[in-house]
């Protein structure tokens, strides 16, 4: 495994699947060929940097800024043709099938370094207790999804209780609860656990990391009290010179500075589920997902996952709320530029695994580029 030590402190069908899914089928053009061919010694390339340590030099540089961010990515099952998905959906066939081989490329290099983690029942512990409660199971279908936080989750759990019955449609208006009426993996015993993850469609979905954050940073110290209380003030009071003793801070305005240094002090395995990094979450080398889509192109990579588990038509991804607030690369730019550069470039570094797993750009975070 890529280990950087811490520089700080402290289906549409009615049945299960009976086999495991097919193997990746990909038929590759001329011109495919060539691009993919000039885009695998790159990733390889990269891994090599980050091995070896040059990932600061890159990053001080701007040398990855680039790297155009890919779409979703599909393992062990065929990717669909424009014809199949519709030209309405944006999809050009060729750049879909090669932005997803070098996706599976990418996830099979950096999972084969000798210290990565080989099958679910290796990991430690609370790695899967971690990931074990982040799956979610549907029997009917035949499917597992791993739900990451602040990555539309609450919305493909409204689907979930509509397709076992517990909603009549996504749009019933209620508030929705994370733990009722839902089944999760670490609820089964093992070999109940071990038959799902090899017969079951897998599927994830996944978030540019810093937008990620930066959401979760938004909605839990600007709107959530109970994270305010719990996690706002020990913040406070760890990070703000004078405060120590107070004992009538609300927690209702933790910068962001003092939230990065909050995160860089935290061990992952004991961060809250919310900034966790999605890798810890999911494992990707552990469990071999057939589809990781993501949330920029959410719309049709939920149609698309929503047709590979065989819903109903009946059934639909939720539209955005009227009230949802995106996070603009404008925003994501003026936070990660209030920054000093030393936490920022430690901060990348923390969740470097969610970049280069799931093949996100790093930021521009050269002092030239924020000045402007």
């Amino acid at each position: 495994m890529f280990h950087f030590k811490e520089n700080r402190s402290a289906k549409r069908h009615g049945g299960a699947r009976s086999g495991p899914p097919g193997n990746l089928r990909v038929t590759m053009n001329s011109v495919s060929v060539r691009r993919n061919s000039a885009a695998v010694p790159f990733v390889l390339t990269f891994l090599v940097i980050v091995a070896s340590g040059g990932l600061l030099m890159m990053i001080e540089k701007g040398m990855l800024n680039t790297v155009e961010a890919p779409g979703p990515r599909a393992m062990g099952r065929r990717i669909p043709t424009a014809e199949e998905m519709g030209n309405s959906h944006g999809y050009e066939d060729v750049d879909f099938q090669v932005s997803q081989d070098i996706r599976n490329r990418t996830i099979k290099a950096m999972c084969s370094q000798r210290n990565m983690p080989r099958d679910i029942w290796s990991l430690q512990p609370a790695q899967r207790r971690t990931l074990l409660q982040h799956i979610l199971v549907n029997d009917q279908y035949g499917f597992l999804y791993c739900y990451v936080p602040k990555v539309a989750c609450s919305n493909w759990k409204r689907v979930m209780k509509v397709l076992s019955g517990v909603l009549e449609n996504v749009k019933v208006n209620i508030k929705m609860n994370h733990k009722s009426d839902l089944v999760f993996l670490a609820s089964l015993k093992p070999d109940e656990i071990k038959y799902r993850l090899q017969h079951y469609f897998k599927f994830m979905f996944v978030r540019e990391p810093m937008a990620r954050l930066l959401s979760a940073y938004r909605n839990k110290f600007g709107e959530i009290e109970a994270y305010q209380k719990k996690y706002g003030v020990e913040i406070i009071k760890r990070y703000r010179k004078g405060y120590i003793k107070d004992s009538k801070i609300a927690g209702d305005d933790v910068t962001f500075d003092e939230f990065v240094r909050y995160l860089l002090d935290e061990d992952i395995e004991r961060m809250n589920e919310h900034w966790m990094p999605m890798y810890n979450l999911c494992q990707p080398c552990v469990v071999p997902y057939n589809f990781i889509g993501t949330y920029e192109n959410l719309e049709r990579d939920a149609e698309y996952a929503l047709q590979q588990i065989k819903a109903p038509s009946t059934v639909q991804f939720p539209e955005r709320q009227a009230w949802y607030k995106p996070i603009t690369a404008e925003t994501l730019h003026y936070y990660l530029c209030s920054l000093p550069q030393k936490l920022l470039k430690e901060l990348l570094l923390k969740y470097i695994l969610d970049f280069s797993l799931f093949t996100y750009p790093l930021p521009n975070i050269t002092t030239e580029y924020c000045r402007h």
